[in-house]
């Protein structure tokens, strides 16, 4: 959305190509709702059958898609997927309720389905009206032009200040019956997750109930997507929404109605494995980066508390920025983990970055070299451990460094 200029250095040289999911197909349009010449409006058509989960914001400003959504998952059905980028729909009073009412009954309409049956979802600009009419009734041509092989047009349409469109596939057994996992996402800024994360859409062929299916999705968005930050800031739009068309059960997969079913351990651990390398792209397209970087958090007395103060790290504008200088100020590491409000011994604190200890028991490491570091801080990948000397829990937290491009790129954002 803002001028962005250069694409991620961690972009991938070549996009995952994702496989058909039976069951699901996509079309995607121009329809000018903010800007011209670009993809800006998704379409996801599935069969009757799909079960549905999903993890929302939890931000007291949430959109009027988030409500709705949020809404339609009571049922656990879907047939039809509708996104948005340019507009957020967010802090639009009724204007922004009726426009996903106006979607929503288009879309009923182009893939004969109940309302229900239809999720929503948009992104950009926040406190715009959004123009449903001027998108909405594109949506029954649309529903005649969809393609299973389209996942990376999908992704696209999606983007807002992405610099690429994030996907990635697994597969994993039920049984002895193969399924398939793709899921997409967009996010650059306004990134730190709540329960959800930016836009993010995940499709399968098992035949998992609804039930099930939220249960995993909830799991591991906590120690994924909610792992993740660029800029600290929970958008009003985070979304993550999971689809399974249960197509595997006419190749004789049984279906699966209980998430701690010891069958679905192996789809369990693919779940878990592309949400974090869905994550992992985010970060990695963050605005402005220049480096990604990963804070891991030992010997505090909870998973919970131990990533309350990675993300303090990682949150922390005075520490992100010394990164993006590549000076090796691990004064800032104590600071942020102080300010966490968690448990934290100063006597027993330890810091590294990457293989090289700078402080161990409190102080400065005796074999600490200064020019080392800053050495090591010169790579593009940028690895910092803390133990904490509470406990023995543990938690890792992804990020990026902030930057003048950071700042640029949201000076912008509405120009």
């Amino acid at each position: 959305m803002g001028k962005v200029s250069s694409v991620s250095p961690f972009a991938p040289k070549t996009l995952a190509k994702l496989p058909i999911i039976d069951g699901v197909a996509f079309a995607t349009a121009e329809a000018g709702i903010r800007y011209k010449d670009r993809t800006d409006l998704l379409l996801a058509v599935l069969d009757e059958g799909t079960s549905v989960a999903g993890v929302l914001t939890q931000s007291k400003t949430a959109s009027a898609p988030v409500l709705a959504c949020r809404k339609h998952l009571k049922k656990g059905e879907a047939r039809a997927l509708v996104v948005n980028s340019g507009n957020a729909n967010a802090f639009t009073g009724k204007k922004g309720s009726d426009a996903v009412d106006i979607t929503v009954a288009h879309a009923v309409q182009a893939v004969g389905c109940k309302p229900h049956e239809v999720f929503v979802a948009s992104t950009g600009v926040i406190g715009e009206p959004l123009d449903a009419e001027k998108f909405a009734h594109l949506l029954s041509g649309l529903a005649t032009e969809t393609e299973p092989d389209a996942f990376e047009k999908a992704a696209r349409a999606i983007m807002t200040t992405d610099t690429y469109p994030k996907l990635t596939t697994r597969t994993a057994l039920i049984g002895d019956v193969e399924v398939t996992i793709n899921g997409f996402c967009k996010g650059a800024g306004m990134i730190a997750p709540d329960m959800a994360t930016m836009l993010c859409f995940i499709f399968t062929d098992a035949a998992i109930s609804s039930d099930a299916l939220q249960e995993l999705l909830a799991e591991h968005a906590e120690t994924t997507f909610n792992c993740m930050t660029v800029d600290g800031d929970t958008s009003t739009s985070d979304t993550c929404l999971m689809f399974a068309t249960g197509k595997a059960e006419a190749r004789g997969q049984k279906p699966i109605t209980k998430a701690n079913s010891k069958k679905l351990k192996a789809f369990s651990e693919a779940l878990f494995d592309l949400m974090r390398d869905l994550a992992i792209q985010v970060a990695k397209d963050g605005e402005g980066l220049t480096k990604f970087v990963t804070f891991e958090v030992g010997g505090a007395k909870s998973w919970q508390a131990a990533r309350t103060i990675a993300l303090a790290c990682a949150n922390s504008p005075i520490l992100k920025t010394a990164i993006a200088g590549e000076d090796p100020n691990w004064g800032r590491v104590v600071m942020a983990v102080g300010k966490s409000g968690e448990a934290a011994n100063r006597d027993r604190l330890s810091i590294w970055f990457g293989p090289y200890c700078v402080a161990r028991d409190g102080e400065r490491a005796e074999d600490y070299d200064e020019k080392t570091v800053a050495a090591y801080m010169k790579n593009s990948e940028i690895l910092i451990r803390v133990d904490v000397g509470v406990g023995k829990s543990g938690a890792r937290v992804w990020t990026c460094d902030l930057t003048h491009g950071y700042v640029s790129i949201n000076a912008d954002y509405r120009s």
